[in-house]
């Protein structure tokens, strides 16, 4: 098994710019335009349930855009506060920007926290994780490492949770997200998603 990578994300990212013929932007307009595409759609979907509320770093869009479309690649709906509601200012920590947030978690089955060297600067991302844990109960970390790892340690109050990693199932040769409490601990996300906890492989 293996972790989310920069360069993976970043990559993702830059193939679905491919697609579209606009290789030549810049990784900030690539992932800018992505969001632009995605505006329009999403906002169609005011009251549409969520698989996957996507805890994050405005700092982080490029990886941020990747992350969800590996995700989606994967058949798991995501939301992203600034993709599916543009209007909302995460710069501003205000009541009614917290009550559309709240009112998205209450629609997403479960809360995935991007762990990046910019997550511990965000205002958001204790306070989403924090208020999802109290509803819903399902939050998993998913670390976004410098290189290639196959192990999270965690850090302080994150090291509560488990965490995302990615693996091919060898039976049916299609790559599948794990939920991990340890190396030898892990369950498949959907598993995971409708109540089976992790558990010990031999």
């Amino acid at each position: 098994m293996a972790l989310f990578t920069k360069e993976r994300l970043i990559n993702r990212v830059q193939n679905e710019m491919r697609k579209g013929g606009e290789i030549h932007l810049s990784a900030n307009a690539k992932a800018q335009k992505f969001i632009n595409e995605s505006v329009n759609e999403q906002r169609l979907f005011s009251t549409k349930e969520y698989d996957i509320f996507l805890s994050h770093s405005s700092d982080d869009a490029r990886l941020v855009a990747g992350l969800k479309l590996e995700l989606q690649d994967l058949g798991f709906s995501v939301y992203v506060d600034w993709i599916e509601d543009p209007e909302l200012n995460r710069a501003n920590v205000t009541k009614e920007n917290a009550q559309v947030l709240r009112t998205r978690m209450n629609q997403c089955s479960t809360l995935l926290y991007a762990f990046s060297k910019n997550a511990s600067q965000s205002t958001w991302m204790p306070w989403e994780l924090g208020y999802f844990d109290g509803i819903k109960g399902k939050v998993a970390v998913v670390p976004i490492s410098e290189s290639t790892s196959h192990t999270f340690d965690g850090n302080e109050y994150l090291k509560l949770y488990p965490y995302v990693d990615f693996d091919t199932m060898k039976t049916i040769n299609t790559p599948h997200i794990w939920i991990n409490e340890s190396a030898d601990t892990y369950v498949e996300f959907k598993e995971w998603r409708n109540g089976t906890k992790p558990y010990k492989r031999s």
